[in-house]
């Protein structure tokens, strides 16, 4: 019961997605076809605020709930980001949403998203098991 508070921003959360059609397939396609506006304003409002907040947050030398200095820093490249985020979004847009509000849709009652879910678990697992085979 301590952990109430996160089911229930979780949950608002998550009817903000489904209202705002951030799940929506139609969207989603609409965006990697280039025929509407809507999803690219909503990724490109989210850099933005990001990006302003991570200026703050420098600025003012704000501190974590632990008391740690955050010190975002740039991280080097790596050739296994770039296939990765290649694949993640080759599955992004066969499927039709990307992997966090698929728990949303299925709430909206879109119940064939489970099998992306399936899908996604069995990809960790295979990842598991040839982790210290694949180069990082």
């Amino acid at each position: 019961m301590k952990n109430i508070k996160f089911l229930i921003l979780g949950a608002f959360f998550g009817i903000i997605l489904v209202k705002s059609e951030v799940v929506s397939w139609f969207r989603i396609q609409e965006m990697f076809r280039f025929q509407s506006f809507h999803m690219f304003g909503i990724i490109g409002s989210a850099v933005v605020i990001g990006a302003i907040s991570i200026l703050i947050i420098k600025k003012l030398n704000i501190k974590s709930i632990k008391g740690e200095t955050i010190n975002p820093t740039a991280k080097p490249f790596q050739k296994s980001n770039l296939i990765g985020g290649i694949i993640f979004g080759l599955g992004w847009a066969l499927i039709g949403a990307c992997p966090g509000p698929l728990y949303a849709l299925i709430g909206a009652g879109n119940t064939i998203y489970i099998l992306p879910i399936i899908g996604a678990f069995l990809g960790v697992l295979i990842y598991g098991l040839f982790k210290n085979k694949l180069p990082h």
